[in-house]
């Protein structure tokens, strides 16, 4: 579990997060994690995600619990002269503020970065997520995961070879984006020490996938040839691929000529390091069918489990290939602290791990508006001005339908 003690290296940062969905609120909750105030703004409607299932708890789905831990909620309709005001007011006290809204929509409400929030908010560090940015031939333009896969070659180098283009199974744009913004983030305070101003960060889903292209693009700049998709096997390195075994499947990497010895050693095929196929790794991708081949056949009379233990034992890069549930119950994965459980909540743990300063979770995900009167409160809002924005449905402790 999370350390429930640390205050994290983030503590006294307060972000304003208007963003929805997956890349900003993940951004957001891995500074969560460490200490960093979040206060999630929603719409009326709320974020979209709550409704992303089956399945659910108490309504919410678990794609919006898995991403919206240690924040506090309130519902807020910036379309309103008054919404307007009340971000205004709570950006005075902000570190950084986040959205991801369309390009422009910001600007439309008066809120926009170099019209507005500059001046009156020098050190504020607004940070943009969105599809391909707000100039450019495709700027302005919405943009999804999957769309921003295809588009950024993902698709083409997915799945089998010779199988049709296939997307990802994870929502790694979003969720790179949202990694990728919070590295941003970082910058823009470390810099603001020196400098004592914020600034505007341009994160786009675009830009992020293509430069997660590795090494895809960079082996087209120098060779000319477009990379196709290889199944499991990496295309510059051989052995590096998934294998047969006398009982489940194991994925086994070598990446150098003392590793590809030693692999031949475990198996029991030594005379494999001498054959003039498998010389050098240049010789064993080029001929990395034989090489499986070989390797195959001698896997497929041991255990695999046995086998994939045996070679990280002798220091080889090797697994056997789990579903989730194996994931979520492995031995290591506890040991590991990668899943957190409190009641209900069971959800995966924070991979940064601050040997003074560890995450911690202090507060489950929010329920829609759950703190819309408690922020208030803390903002300076008197009860008679929280009634009043309450009555003109200008902040929300509901959800709209």
């Amino acid at each position: 579990m999370l350390n429930i003690k640390s205050s994290g290296a983030l503590k006294g940062k307060l972000i304003i997060d208007l963003s929805r969905v997956l890349g900003g609120p993940y951004c957001t909750q891995i500074m969560g994690d460490h200490g960093a105030e979040i206060v999630k703004i929603e719409p009326p409607r709320g974020d979209e995600t709550r409704d992303w299932g089956p399945p659910f708890h108490e309504e919410d789905s678990a794609y919006f619990l898995g991403v919206n831990r240690n924040k506090r909620s309130m519902g807020l309709d910036l379309s309103k002269p008054e919404g307007k005001d009340v971000l205004l007011r709570l950006l005075s006290k902000a570190d950084v503020l986040l959205e991801n809204y369309k390009p422009g929509t910001m600007e439309k409400w008066g809120l926009g970065y170099e019209e507005v929030l500059k001046d009156k908010f020098p050190q504020l560090i607004h940070c943009r997520v969105s599809g391909f940015g707000s100039d450019g031939p495709w700027g302005g333009f919405p943009g999804y995961d999957a769309i921003i896969q295809a588009m950024a070659g993902w698709f083409s180098v997915n799945g089998e070879a010779g199988s049709n283009p296939t997307r990802l199974g994870l929502a790694m744009v979003d969720m790179g984006t949202g990694l990728y913004s919070a590295v941003a983030i970082l910058m823009a305070i470390t810099e603001r020490e020196r400098s004592g101003l914020g600034q505007y960060l341009d994160m786009t889903l675009y830009d992020c996938a293509v430069s997660l292209m590795h090494p895809h693009i960079a082996n087209y700049n120098l060779s000319g040839e477009v990379p196709v998709a290889t199944g499991n096997a990496h295309p510059n390195i051989s052995p590096y691929d998934t294998y047969r075994t006398k009982t489940v499947d194991i994925f086994i990497g070598a990446g150098n000529n003392r590793a590809y010895a030693k692999l031949c050693t475990e198996i029991g095929r030594e005379e494999l390091i001498e054959d003039a196929r498998f010389i050098n790794n240049i010789d064993r991708v080029t001929n990395r069918d034989e090489l499986k081949a070989e390797i195959e056949s001698s896997l497929m009379k041991i255990d695999g489990a046995e086998i994939a233990n045996r070679l990280a034992v002798a220091g080889l890069a090797a697994g056997p290939i789990h579903d989730t549930s194996q994931v979520v119950d492995h031995p290591h994965t506890l040991h590991r602290e990668m899943t957190i459980e409190d009641g209900w909540y069971k959800m995966p743990g924070t991979p940064i791990k601050l040997s003074r300063t560890p995450g911690s979770m202090r507060h489950k995900p929010p329920k829609y508006g759950e703190h819309t009167h408690e922020l208030l409160t803390e903002f300076g809002f008197d009860d008679h001005e929280i009634q009043q924005l309450l009555d003109s449905k200008t902040v929300l402790n509901k959800r709209q339908k």
